[in-house]
């Protein structure tokens, strides 16, 4: 399954991307292995060195550790984890507050919007 990207974005952070959002959501769990740099790259459609890149930005940053001769694994520092999910978090509301300033929403037009939408939806 080849998956298609942005071509303003380097694909090796795309890819990190991509597995930083499933750790951020639990579906790779601390500990878990990484797929073989060969088993993603065919995966996803890229060159191995292009996985082999984003997964040594990962090590370099915390996020996985490389066993030699076992493979990628989710770090087990719950703390980075953690860090890394509020970051996530963090750029998505920084994200879509630019949006809503340039539609021309005022910082109190978008915590009333935020607030509104976290309400319970009575059914109609």
């Amino acid at each position: 399954m080849t998956h298609s990207f942005l071509p303003s974005q380097p694909i090796y952070t795309q890819i990190m991307d991509v597995f930083i959002e499933r750790i951020c959501r639990g579906e790779l769990k601390p500990g878990d292995k990484l797929p073989s740099v060969r088993e993603a790259a065919l995966e996803v459609g890229v060159n191995p060195n292009t996985i082999l890149r984003s997964y040594m930005e990962m090590e370099r940053r915390g996020i996985v550790e490389t066993r030699r001769g076992q493979g990628t694994f989710v770090t087990l520092n719950i703390e980075m984890l953690e860090y890394l999910r509020k970051e996530l978090a963090e750029n998505q509301i920084s994200i879509l507050i630019d949006k809503l300033n340039q539609l021309g929403y005022t910082p109190q037009d978008i915590s009333n919007m935020i607030l509104s939408s976290m309400q319970p939806k009575e059914d109609a």
